[in-house]
């Protein structure tokens, strides 16, 4: 019995054990292809409605008052310290003069003539017209300080009054002497009057600027010498004129032309400038006097205030 049912559960079982055994391997090439990867289904569409952009209310900000930018500084152009105008100066002398004085009076001439000043006589100075040139240098934006150089010009010393027109020795004894009127002409010499000022400008920008100075003055003389032909017909007398100072009284406009480039009037009064004038050892000659045919008059003083107005034309550049 044991037997048969040993058989009967071999017989049972033999086909799973057989199925179960190692299966046939498959070649490489089988192995490594695979089957493609199914495609997955497009997902279905859904419409979405579009959102209504609803307005955005920000918040308020407290203002934050940011600091005002600093204005940059302008770059200050360099000022030019030196300054040149050259043009034309005409000197026009306001002059006055005291009587001519008669000094060192003696022998035959004190039989005609005094000591002393001759009435009704006087004297004047002619004016003159100079190439000049203006100097300067600017001390600040507003003063500066100048002179003025020209050419040495002409001054002629005139006679006027009794001095020109009657004759300083008509009589000698009661008896003429035939000494002429001198006329109008006394002598002449060369005049370099410097002039320093302190000019102060009214106005340090714009087209025109205005100033206004001060300063002094001097004429200097040189090459003097009598002209009249009556002085001179006997001797060369010597005629000296001393330095006459004066004060400078300053006013003009300057107008820019082109960056600095001016063109410049300038006018210019020297008051109290006394010229003190003398002519020695003068001799005439006397026709009409038998015994004596010439005869020495002394020394001659001439006092002139000069005073002269000095208006000058120039142009020039600031360095």
């Amino acid at each position: 019995m044991r037997l048969l049912a040993g058989v009967l559960l071999g017989c049972v079982l033999w086909p799973a054990v057989g199925d179960a055994g190692p299966k046939p391997r498959k070649p490489r090439a089988q192995r490594k292809a695979k089957a493609p990867a199914p495609t997955p289904a497009p997902e279905p569409e859904i419409e979405m409605e579009a959102e209504v952009a609803k307005p955005v209310i920000e918040a308020p900000v407290a203002a934050v008052s940011a600091p005002a930018p600093v204005p940059a500084k302008p770059k200050r152009e360099r000022t030019k310290r030196f300054y040149v105008r050259g043009g034309i100066a005409h000197v026009a002398p306001l002059s006055m003069s005291r009587e001519l004085e008669l000094a060192d009076v003696d022998g035959a001439a004190s039989l005609a003539i005094d000591n002393g000043p001759i009435a009704g006589s006087g004297s004047s100075v002619t004016s003159a017209t100079v190439p000049a040139i203006i100097l300067g240098y600017k001390l600040t934006d507003r003063l500066s300080v100048e002179t003025v150089l020209g050419v040495p010009f002409t001054v002629k010393f005139k006679a006027t009054g009794t001095l020109a027109n009657e004759s300083i020795a008509p009589m000698a004894l009661g008896i003429p002497t035939g000494v002429p009127p001198l006329g109008s002409e006394i002598g002449e010499a060369k005049a370099a009057p410097p002039v320093v000022t302190l000019v102060y400008q009214l106005r340090t920008s714009g087209t025109l600027r205005p100033y206004v100075g001060t300063g002094l003055g001097v004429m200097f003389t040189f090459d003097r010498h009598v002209t009249n032909p009556i002085l001179t017909e006997v001797s060369e007398p010597e005629m000296s004129i001393a330095p006459a100072p004066g004060l400078v009284l300053q006013t003009g406009a300057e107008a820019r032309l082109y960056k600095n480039i001016y063109a410049r009037i300038d006018v210019k009064f020297i008051a109290f400038m006394l010229a003190r004038a003398r002519v020695e050892h003068i001799q005439v000659r006397t026709p009409e006097l038998p015994v004596f045919d010439t005869v020495e008059v002394g020394t001659a003083k001439m006092n002139v205030w000069v005073n002269p107005l000095i208006v000058q034309l120039g142009v020039g550049a600031d360095f």
